[in-house]
């Protein structure tokens, strides 16, 4: 068991928890020239991270006229993302002091505060982002009937809500602390507001919010998003057995009905015909006429589910790997007040941890980007059009008096969304068919798209029953 005991700073009249008397008094961090390549590399980080997510601003909230639902939970989390990127700099001149806060207690709460929040509100709208998908597999009538974009909205509003109250206490116990180097310490004082029982309080204060952090950022969300992803495999399972199973019975129908269509005779050129009519496309016309990307000139919904599924399973994913060391360290912490060896280990790995948890807002807009199509085709049309408009010599922004800049971008923008995805509308998160839009083959004929609607309706059916 330790046995440090709880100090006062006479000369301040300042009371502190036995755990951060301990780290006032160690010297750590003093390697100048490995202090320096963190700070650059904190830095570059830093200015990254503050350009992606506000152009991922720029994009989901400026950019779309069209708001759906998911386009709602990517908004608010690139908005926590921001915040917590604006404070990146704050850390990275803590890094380069070295080592010291010399910015005030003020942007020490606030720079702590933000963090947590950051935390809390990612850890929520990811566990709602998964409860969304399992109610849109599950439950897919009840979702059509009131899955709204105000009603995701005020999911948000209530995670923020929720946010904000867990992240009150590390507002109220951050503060300033000067070492005896003379550095100083942004960190957290248990100390305060405390009674006569100051190491009683300290111990129970370490842990409760070390534990409330552990639970409610990290666990239960982690168990949220496990459970509907379970759920969703389960019920996907289900659906796909259910659709071979009527595939199967439909195509013993429509054998038995062509071979009973002329009884008493033999196989005719016109029963051939209609038996080929339903088992096989016509030869004479083109080969995308059965697939989904040539009867409507956008991607189906299936599609942009499914790409949307995958952008969130590579941001719970980063989630998970950034956050968990940090956890695992503040665990550590509380162990060091019964057990004083781990200090150091707090002491050395903690703020390495930190640094790892601010990667997460980082790595996100990159993640939108790379999992999602339609984010690189917006980021593409807000920014491409401003600078070939610069560039091009014929038809550009030199070249052209009385055209604005407002009016080329709207040309440009609309010649992109053509070539790009032709059919889709310029504010839309999910493309559909542009009403000009005329496909260059013939519709396929009834007798052709009748075993598609007897699919039709019996999804429709099992959907039905799964809502």
């Amino acid at each position: 068991m330790s046995n440090m005991t709880s100090i006062t700073d006479v000369s301040r009249g300042q009371q502190f928890c036995p755990l951060l008397q301990a780290m006032k008094e160690h010297n750590l961090n003093n390697n100048t020239k490995a202090n320096m390549v963190v700070v650059c590399i904190h830095g570059l980080v830093s200015c990254l991270g503050i350009l992606e997510n506000a152009l991922i601003l720029w994009v989901v909230g400026f950019r779309l006229q069209r708001r759906t639902v998911a386009s709602v939970w990517v908004l608010n989390l690139a908005m926590s993302d921001f915040l917590a990127t604006l404070t990146l700099p704050l850390f990275t001149l803590y890094l380069s002091s070295p080592h010291s806060w010399e910015l005030g207690s003020i942007l020490c709460k606030t720079q702590a505060s933000i963090f947590f929040l950051n935390m809390f509100v990612s850890a929520f709208l990811l566990a709602a982002i998964s409860l969304d998908r399992c109610l849109l597999v599950a439950k897919p009538v009840w979702s059509q009937n009131h899955r709204s974009v105000a009603g995701a909205w005020k999911v948000c509003a209530l995670g923020w809500l929720w946010a904000v109250f867990n992240t009150f206490p590390y507002l109220l116990f951050r503060s300033v602390i000067e070492k005896q180097d003379g550095r100083k310490l942004c960190y957290h004082n248990f100390a305060l507001f405390s009674g006569a029982n100051l190491e009683r309080n300290c111990e129970v204060r370490q842990a409760a919010t070390a534990i409330s952090k552990l639970l409610i950022a990290f666990l239960v969300p982690l168990a949220v998003i496990a459970g509907s992803y379970i759920q969703i495999g389960l019920n996907l399972r289900k659906r796909r057995r259910r659709r071979k199973q009527s595939t199967s019975r439909l195509t013993d129908a429509l054998v038995v009905s062509n071979k009973n269509g002329a009884p008493g005779t033999t196989s005719t050129p016109t029963s051939t015909k209609t038996t080929n009519m339903f088992l096989k496309p016509p030869s004479s016309g083109p080969s995308l006429a059965l697939t989904p990307t040539a009867l409507s000139p956008s991607p189906s919904a299936g599609q942009l589910s499914q790409s949307f599924t995958r952008m969130v399973t590579f941001v719970i994913t980063a989630f998970v790997l950034c956050w968990a060391p940090y956890h695992i360290f503040c665990m550590i912490e509380v162990s060091a007040q019964y057990w004083q060896n781990n200090l150091y280990l707090v002491e050395v790995g903690l703020p390495l941890a930190t640094t790892f948890a601010f990667l997460n807002p980082v790595l996100n807009p990159i993640l939108y980007a790379f999992s999602c199509p339609n984010f690189c085709v917006r980021i593409r049309q807000s920014l491409g059009t401003v600078f070939d408009g610069l560039v091009e010599e014929r038809g550009g922004l030199l070249l052209a008096p009385g055209k604005s800049l407002r009016a080329h971008i709207r040309r440009k923008s609309s010649r992109d969304v053509s070539l790009g995805a032709p059919g889709s509308p310029r504010g839309s998160c999910s493309p559909r068919p542009s009403a000009d839009f005329k496909p260059s083959f013939p519709p396929p004929s009834p007798a052709l798209s009748l075993k598609d609607r007897a699919m039709e309706r019996q999804e429709s059916n099992d959907e039905v029953e799964d809502g």
